[in-house]
């Protein structure tokens, strides 16, 4: 089984996230993450999915993705064919008990803090998921009181376009 990310580019309409899930669910996929947008075209959602599967299973979820009404196309790519990062947010405990540590923390891991309040901090961090969970992990010793991280957004390293599908698709 293998890491997959899964684009999918649909009308922006009530209940098309719903029927696209629903393709992973009835074939026991589970889906690691899921982030919708607006994409490059407007009035055009795109969808990115991470799951693992093996090939034969993803290029039929594409296929079937793709017969539901609505959806315009949609693509399935491995990780060396995409650009992805995540976004993290943190919130620690804030203590004097900080000093430089977490400073030199945030500059090692590229991170920043964006909220400063008496009782706590809001750290933002960019990146793979496996160097946000580094990141959790470092902070874990100054008190974590939360922690959310955004599904994977992508784009792909192809030459052609969605919008260049779009065009094909109106001719």
């Amino acid at each position: 089984m293998k890491e997959y990310t899964i684009t999918v580019f649909s009308e922006n309409d009530i209940g098309l996230l719903n029927e696209v899930t629903i393709v992973f669910s009835r074939r026991k996929i589970n889906i690691e993450s899921l982030t919708v947008s607006e994409s490059e075209v407007k009035g055009v959602s795109r969808y990115t999915i991470v799951a693992f599967m093996d090939e034969m299973k993803v290029e039929n979820v594409v296929r079937q993705i793709e017969k539901i009404i609505g959806v315009f196309k949609a693509f399935f790519f491995e990780a060396d064919e995409i650009v992805h990062q995540e976004v993290a947010l943190f919130k620690i405990a804030n203590s004097p008990d900080l000093n430089g540590n977490l400073e030199a923390l945030m500059r090692s891991q590229n991170a920043k803090i964006l909220t400063v309040h008496p009782d706590f901090l809001v750290i933002e961090k960019v990146g793979y998921k496996a160097d946000n969970q580094e990141l959790f992990n470092e902070l874990e010793q100054f008190g974590v009181l939360q922690f959310a991280r955004s599904g994977r957004v992508a784009v792909s390293c192809q030459q052609k376009e969605f919008t260049s599908y779009l065009k094909e698709l109106s001719n």
